[in-house]
């Protein structure tokens, strides 16, 4: 079953506002959630180089329009594998890399299967990274900086995301996600 786009987008912003806002895994992440500068685009790419097109369409459309902080790549069709999602967020560093975006954009990446190197697929640890679909978040480099200068040392945030999955508990966690992907299909 095709899941549309809007409902593609309301489960990805439901996981970001109950999960990376709530438990603020992302300490920068409630400010853009509030002010609505988060910009969702489903993708249906079906080829990692039409992937790669639209993501370079995005940093175009990123380029003209300010307002918006940063955009959510949601690729619902594509990527199910996760490692042919490395794959592809390899290219697309290096796409960007060789198109002048390094020091304007830097990716983060989130996938449902997320798994560390050195960590078991169970590990929950892992959950820092997952999310409802395989997404490129594209972010801006001179906000980050911005952000980072205001919060301060940013260099505990990944052990302490790990600790707070560690509390939370791998059944927790997925509970978490579950009502993620619950809201309503109609």
């Amino acid at each position: 079953m095709l899941l549309s786009d809007e409902l593609v987008t309301t489960q990805t912003m439901k996981w970001v506002k109950d999960f990376i806002v709530a438990l603020n895994v992302c300490p920068f992440a409630k400010r853009e959630v509030e002010r609505e500068s988060v910009r969702c685009m489903v993708l249906r790419s079906k080829k990692i180089d039409v992937a790669l097109e639209e993501l370079m369409s995005e940093v175009q459309w990123l380029d003209e329009h300010p307002e918006t902080e940063t955009t959510l790549l949601i690729f619902p069709t594509l990527f199910h594998d996760f490692h042919r999602y490395l794959d592809f967020v390899e290219a697309a560093e290096d796409l960007m890399f060789d198109q002048g975006c390094e020091g304007v954009y830097q990716l983060a990446t989130f996938h449902p299967n997320y798994c560390f190197s050195g960590t078991e697929p169970d590990d929950v640890s892992n959950y820092t990274n997952r999310s409802p679909y395989p997404m490129l978040h594209l972010l801006r480099e001179v906000s980050m900086d911005k952000a980072i200068e205001f919060y301060g040392d940013t260099s505990q945030i990944p052990n302490q995301n790990i600790e707070k999955m560690e509390v939370l508990g791998k059944s927790k966690l997925d509970d978490m996600f579950a009502v993620c992907m619950a809201v309503d299909k109609d």
